[in-house]
């Protein structure tokens, strides 16, 4: 068996209406200054507001950074940290989607450690210790709550910076599945694509073991019947809290593993066309299953049973395919790179591109220039065919 060494570093609470607690968690905590990262969309849902309620009532003094957007920059990062260093936070709150987290987290390395967020880029390179993050999603997607990785976006070159250190990890995860109720459709959907995509990354990921497997397999099941329920109803509360726990999952599955050449060909997409990291990896998944198929035979049947407990084992990878396909098809997403005006004479570039993601490197199969080349040739219009479990 695959060794592993793992710590769960972070306190999760889930339930609905738990951010009435977050005053309450911030005094066990010993704060008395908080800094809440939030985005637009969250100050206009009113979730800042009540957070911030709950926190004054509590008698902790709070302020605010919301100059951030999707992908948060190197740039961002700085903005946040020349905020921070003005108002002298003992606790830092990332109170959104993964954007909203990962910026956190990178004002946290800076502003705690010093230097620039590219000094971080890697893994374990903190230099002292950080401060106090409670994480509070809404969405369910990321699961940035459960990691200790930010992923920062250099400003100049595009280029995704995964920035890891175990003292990142936030101290408290606060999941409560009524916030995810304000998100629109679009948002619902692009991020339980991404979480889908965790799921089945981690699973086969050559790091992946005893611990990773088990986060992987429980976050698909939930994540494969929330989505199915919250498609057709998007006020089912029951199906936004399976989403928003799969996704947590998904989180810890990818603390404990890795991900693959799903995000590695998604990357490249995001960076030179801005298209939405769960369309871009969302397209790109279901021939990279295809791809993997041949050796992950075993591994897609116990995940695909998660969902579809009867699947034979001959037909799995292929059920598998055609389940992500289906999802994105009801999400109302685009199933080939034509959909999305990716142009044909660009699959060089952007092959070049992805052999330079670090995910890549945790692919069940090797990535080469070929098939990586070949992967995006068959997205294109979407001719990736069926597969052999």
């Amino acid at each position: 068996m695959q060794p592993f060494d793992s710590s769960h570093r972070t306190r999760l609470i889930f339930g609905e209406g738990k951010l009435e607690l977050l005053g309450q968690l911030a005094r066990s905590l010993r704060a008395q200054s908080a800094l809440i990262v939030s985005d637009q969309g969250i100050l206009e849902a009113g979730h800042h507001d009540r957070a911030e309620k709950s926190l004054t009532e509590a008698g902790i003094q709070v302020s605010c950074f919301h100059d951030f957007g999707e992908n948060p920059t190197s740039s961002m990062i700085e903005a946040g940290v020349r905020h921070a260093a003005q108002v002298k936070p003992d606790l830092l709150i990332g109170l959104g989607g993964g954007s909203s987290m990962d910026c956190c987290k990178g004002i946290n390395f800076v502003y705690s450690c010093g230097g620039s967020i590219h000094d971080y880029h890697g893994s374990g390179k903190a230099t002292a210790p950080m401060l106090p993050m409670i994480a509070i999603p809404t969405t369910a997607g990321t699961g940035s709550e459960a990691q200790s990785y930010a992923l920062i976006s250099d400003a100049k070159t595009h280029t995704k910076m995964a920035c890891g250190d175990p003292r990142a990890a936030a101290t408290i995860a606060l999941l409560d599945p009524l916030l995810t109720l304000t998100q629109p459709f679009s948002v619902t959907v692009l991020t339980g694509i991404d979480a889908i995509s965790h799921a089945v990354e981690t699973r086969v990921s050559t790091r992946s073991n005893a611990m990773s497997v088990t986060y992987s397999q429980r976050a698909f099941g939930m994540l494969g019947k929330g989505f199915d329920r919250v498609i057709k109803e998007p006020s089912d509360i029951e199906a936004r809290s399976m989403l928003q726990l799969g996704a947590y999952f998904a989180g810890l599955a990818i603390e404990n593993s890795m991900l693959g050449a799903a995000h590695a060909t998604a990357n490249p997409l995001t960076a030179r066309y801005g298209i939405t990291h769960g369309q871009a990896v969302g397209v790109m998944l279901p021939n990279v299953v295809r791809m993997n198929a041949a050796n992950c035979s075993e591994a897609y049947t116990q995940l695909v049973r998660e969902y579809a407990p009867e699947t034979p084992v001959e037909s799995a990878a292929q059920t598998l395919v055609s389940t992500i396909t289906k999802w994105l098809e009801q999400a109302k997403l685009a199933t080939s790179l034509s959909d999305l005006a990716i142009p044909a004479d660009s699959l060089d570039l952007l092959t070049s591109d992805a052999l330079e993601q670090w995910t890549g490197n945790f692919n069940p199969i090797t990535l080469s220039q070929a098939n990586v080349k070949a992967l995006y040739e068959s997205t294109l219009n979407n001719e990736g065919g069926t597969v052999s479990g």
